[in-house]
């Protein structure tokens, strides 16, 4: 068994990962504009190969746009997200963002200083509050730090602590409560100003206090900005632009909040099995 598994290990360290971790196009951010474009994208897991995720997506996020996906677990929302980080590449179809084909572009660039993501479980470091913040932007001011945790709402409970910005977190963040650690984790993400922001379920898991706190900041982070959000909770995503509703690995509705609710389809009956207000 154990010979197994050190050939096992050995496999996997010699792998050449196919999604190079830098080199390609960057587009000059001065023209760039966020439109993001999914083109007939068909996709499975490469340990999964005969389980697809999305078949024939066709989705497109406009510049500046609050797009908000929703659906049944196992239907390919993060997919979609982890596609536009170049994790993966699709089976069949593109991705586009400004009309360049993602496979043209550096994932480097793409996910440093392009994209920012927030999940629902940030990962913080045995660190500072101060390097946990610039970790989003390395060679940030100190001051650039400080105007990333007042848009993110943290510069009130930091300036609390005795340290302040040099008080230490633990590992993985475990001196801070659920809310303290998202509103580090959007003021990282905030440092780099990233013209496209992803949120995967990134106030799922706080109380009801935490998360109004939280979604003030999100309100924030999210103005001027092409945004995706990832929801399992439909409360979190009444005021978007557009919702997408993914079952069968393929969108079956799309539309605004009341739209959808008026149609009394899939978002309907979510809405309904999520005892939300209709």
């Amino acid at each position: 068994l154990n010979s197994f598994a050190l050939i096992l290990s050995c496999y996997f360290i010699n792998l050449v990962p196919k999604i190079p971790l830098n080199g390609g196009q960057r587009i000059p951010f001065h023209s760039l504009i966020g439109e993001i474009r999914f083109e007939n994208v068909t996709f499975a897991y490469p340990t999964r190969p005969e389980q697809m995720i999305l078949e024939g997506l066709h989705l497109t996020v406009e510049p500046g746009q609050v797009l908000a996906i929703c659906g049944p677990s196992g239907e390919g929302k993060t997919t979609i997200t982890s596609l536009l980080e170049r994790f993966y590449e699709p089976l069949f179809g593109r991705i586009t963002l400004d009309g360049k084909d993602l496979k043209t572009l550096d994932p480097n660039w793409l996910r440093g200083s392009v994209i920012g993501f927030i999940s629902q479980e940030p990962i913080l470091f045995a660190t500072t509050i101060e390097e946990n913040i610039r970790y989003g932007k390395p060679d940030a001011t100190d001051q650039e730090v400080r105007e990333a945790a007042h848009l993110a709402n943290a510069d009130t409970f930091v300036e609390e602590f005795p340290d302040g910005y040099e008080t230490v977190v633990g590992e993985r963040g475990v001196t801070l409560s659920g809310g303290q650690k998202q509103r580090i984790a959007i003021a990282r993400a905030l440092l780099k100003n990233p013209p496209i922001l992803v949120l995967d379920e990134a106030t799922s898991a706080l109380d009801a206090e935490s998360e109004h706190i939280v979604h003030e900041a999100l309100e924030r982070a999210m103005q001027g900005r092409t945004v995706i959000v990832i929801a399992h909770r439909l409360s979190t995503i009444q005021n978007a632009d557009r919702i997408v509703v993914l079952k069968g690995h393929k969108i079956v509705e799309q539309g605004t909040h009341s739209q959808l609710l008026k149609r009394k389809g899939e978002y309907y009956n979510l809405t309904k099995l999520q005892n939300q207000p209709l």
